[in-house]
């Protein structure tokens, strides 16, 4: 049997000198005894993947609201998909796979409804009680609201996975911004926010052209779209459209990982890395897409803010999401009794609209929806309906 042991050894012997190793990990918050079989970034993953967080992703939409369809992404096959991608790139440029795919598998856990509609409402209605943000909220899951283990609320993650997931956050929550000397995160976390831009761009096309918001004489004047397809008609001159679009979103896919690997190993190169340290303090991010590359890829999404994200579906959707949060964090505020006791009563948890922030941006889109029902006024006697007592 191979163990923790055996993994970190191996690392050592395998992965490059500016990877993160597991072994050298900066530790937990709460000590703990180490696994005999699992490393401690392979323990994080399992505990991610097991939490209600990462389960609820499944029915949080990415553009569409769960009830528009059942083929288009989720907040859950986007996280897969991130780290799919993340853990490719990662194993040709010798990085830790294992860092890369925890980081990926958590990096949306704090995303509330609604996708980012659902954020920018709850900021609004968090304004002076400290706002809402998806990457300061996944910090807050795995570090305090998940509760699977009694010793310790939250997840006790390793330093290097909160490190990933904290990459947008501005204040003393952030691992990097607040360490002296430090200015970025490690080559994994870089990769790995790459890889959510590039699966982020590509499943939208997907979706967006199978909800008929997107057609091919819009795409053809996108040159990541056009040039992969050219190369495609050249090979199969009557390629079927449906089979034809997912060959050319594969060659996008591609192409950007392709890009991000050569200019991502000439900067590692040119600045002669010997250690991970050397990439957090590295004048600029060593990830990074080539010159001709970035551009396009900045005109594709561009283009998809523009045509589809613009769209007067997706627009009308946004609309009606925005008056559902609305509507349940007012009724909440108004009659703080409907909320569930574990949520009404733990004021450790922070203030009642923190808390309620918490409750509302846990729920998944239906939940969110059936929930409006309840605590919408009722016609018969004008009183609040009664909740379920979970989410």
């Amino acid at each position: 049997m191979i163990k923790r042991i055996d993994l970190e050894k191996l690392e050592s012997n395998i992965l490059a000198p500016y990877a993160v190793k597991s072994g050298e990990s900066r530790g937990r918050q709460h000590v703990e005894e180490e696994h005999p079989y699992r490393s401690r970034f392979q323990r994080d993953r399992d505990r991610i993947i097991h939490t209600s967080a990462f389960r609820r992703l499944e029915y949080k939409t990415q553009v569409f609201v769960y009830h528009e369809g059942d083929y288009y992404r989720t907040r859950l096959t986007h996280s897969v998909e991130v780290a799919q991608i993340a853990r490719s790139i990662c194993k040709s440029l010798r990085l830790n796979e294992d860092l890369a795919e925890s980081v990926a598998l958590s990096h949306d856990l704090g995303h509330p409804p609604f996708g980012h509609t659902g954020q920018d409402v709850l900021n609004r209605l968090m304004k002076g009680h400290g706002g809402f943000e998806h990457n300061k909220q996944s910090l807050r899951i795995v570090k305090l609201l998940e509760k699977r283990y009694p010793e310790f609320n939250g997840l006790n993650l390793t330093w290097e996975v909160l490190e990933g997931i904290c990459k947008h956050t501005k204040d003393e929550e952030n691992l990097i911004t607040s360490a002296k000397g430090m200015r970025h995160p490690s080559l994994e976390a870089q990769i790995t926010d790459f890889a959510d831009g590039i699966a982020y761009n590509a499943h939208d096309l997907d979706d967006g052209i199978t909800s008929d918001l997107l057609n091919l004489e819009q795409l053809r004047k996108v040159a990541l779209w056009k040039e992969n397809e050219d190369r495609f008609d050249q090979q199969y001159s009557r390629l079927d459209f449906k089979l034809k679009k997912y060959q050319v979103v594969r060659g996008i896919i591609n192409e950007l990982v392709t890009d991000l690997l050569k200019a991502t190993s000439e900067n590692i190169d040119n600045h002669n890395l010997k250690n991970v340290d050397e990439v957090r303090r590295a004048p600029f991010l060593m990830a990074t897409f080539g010159k001709e590359v970035a551009e396009k890829n900045k005109e594709l999404k561009k283009f998809l803010h523009k045509n589809m994200y613009a769209h007067r579906k997706v627009l009308r959707m946004e609309f009606k999401a925005g008056l559902t949060l609305d509507g349940i964090f007012e009724a909440y505020i108004k009659m703080p009794g409907l909320l569930p006791e574990s949520v009404l009563k733990n004021e450790a948890y922070g203030t009642l609209e923190r808390r309620i922030c918490d409750y509302i941006s846990g729920m998944t889109d239906r939940y969110a929806i059936n929930c409006l029902l309840y605590t919408s006024p009722s016609p018969r006697d004008g009183l609040l309906s009664r909740m379920p007592s979970s989410a």
